[in-house]
């Protein structure tokens, strides 16, 4: 059997990425040819913390700023009720025209964009917004966050998602949000005139004679991810007409879809949200929001000598090594493969030491504990009117 960091160990000592290296198993090899282009690189988790703890084992997220947006957006918020049984396996996801991206993919995705907070960011071919909303945790207030989704549909229901995700989520409470803004057109035909970007991400593959086209979207000292010619690329604009690329991944990602000419033969630009000047009256409330923090801060300093670290919503599980099951679709025929070891037969005595250690260390039937919103709870006890304490909360619902 291998496990998680053994597969993405060898995964990053391998050439490019995407190709085994050398001296790996021969199983090894023929699993990583299989999960660097669909996604299953690391193991099934039981819900959304266990599939990050399973992608940090792996080391596809490196970062603590990574980590804790990850943490902070339930994967299967972004799933229909019917298929979220699927929503914490690393596998890609497509039901009709709404797409996920496998976490592995999202994971380098976010870890190459190198994000920081105040940068301005445009994803091409946003989807469900999952990954603006998580990008949108970093960027903070003053940040700029766009989107451009082909099918109208799709954009409708990032909305939803994203209405859903601010009205009911405690993470939005624990970060400085910048709310993605998503348009509806095709990323090629994006108005001439349109302001560059600090951080461009596309989620399709691009053609080679686009590459220019993508370059043209992005600021100097700005990074672009995209998948060209089978590769997840980071191309950084070193200067006006220098540039540093690297090959981070093998991927395979549906191409681009070429613009369709309208009825006078002209194309269709999309025109990207203007960047707002935010209101005094929101500004004020961001400065008293960010007070507020640290006053929350400083008191859990002084009573225990620890700041409040951004939890993760339920109990972390210990990361299990699980056997590596795949599972890859082509059109309408199915490839399935179990990639296993022989020592396999001979690892019952670790289980079972593994089950005795958390039978002493966890408590029968213990359940998480409901997370504590503090700064909400903060709000409501000042001496403010109730129309002032809920513009603070964003009016947002418990």
């Amino acid at each position: 059997m291998f496990t998680a960091a053994e597969v993405g160990a060898a995964n990053r000592r391998a050439p490019g990425r995407g190709a085994p290296g050398r001296g790996a198993p021969e199983e090894l090899q023929l699993c990583l040819s299989v999960v660097s282009k669909m996604g299953g690189a690391v193991s099934a988790g039981e819900d959304n913390d266990e599939l990050i703890d399973n992608l940090k084992e792996a080391q596809y997220i490196r970062s603590e700023l990574v980590e804790q947006a990850f943490r902070a957006i339930d994967r299967a918020d972004y799933y229909l009720e019917e298929f979220k049984e699927n929503a914490y396996k690393d596998l890609a996801w497509k039901h009709g025209n709404i797409h996920l991206s496998a976490p592995c993919i999202y994971s380098e995705v976010m870890e190459a964009l190198d994000l920081q907070p105040g940068l301005s960011f445009l994803n091409l071919g946003s989807g469900t917004g999952y990954l603006s909303s998580m990008v949108g945790l970093i960027l903070g207030p003053f940040g700029v966050n766009h989107g451009v989704e082909l099918h109208s549909d799709v954009t409708e229901y990032a909305k939803q998602k994203l209405d859903f995700f601010i009205r009911t989520s405690d993470s939005f409470d624990k970060f400085d949000f910048c709310e993605p803004s998503f348009v509806t057109g095709n990323c090629l035909e994006i108005s001439p005139d349109c302001s560059q970007y600090d951080r461009v991400y596309c989620g399709a593959g691009v053609q080679k004679e686009h590459e220019e086209y993508m370059k043209s979207l992005l600021k100097v000292g700005g990074i672009l991810v995209m998948p060209l010619e089978e590769k997840l690329t980071k191309i950084t604009r070193t200067g006006p007409s220098a540039w540093e690329t690297k090959k981070i991944l093998a991927v395979s990602f549906a191409p681009l879809i070429q613009p369709c000419q309208s009825e006078s033969g002209k194309s269709r630009l999309v025109q990207l949200p203007p960047l707002a000047v935010r209101s005094l009256q929101d500004l004020a409330r961001i400065a008293i929001r960010g007070t507020i923090k640290k006053v929350i801060h400083q008191e859990a300093v002084n009573k225990n000598g620890n700041g409040l670290k951004n939890t993760p919503r339920f109990k972390r599980r210990r990361v299990r090594r699980r056997r590596m099951e795949t599972i890859v679709f082509l059109d309408k025929e199915v490839f399935a493969s179990r990639i296993s070891n022989p020592s396999d037969d001979n690892s019952s005595g670790d289980l079972e030491e593994e089950r005795r250690e958390e039978e002493v260390t966890t408590p029968p039937d213990t359940k998480p504990e409901p997370p504590v919103n503090f700064l909400r709870e903060k709000v409501l006890s000042l001496p403010l009117p109730d129309p002032l304490k809920y513009y603070l909360l964003y009016y947002r619902e418990k």
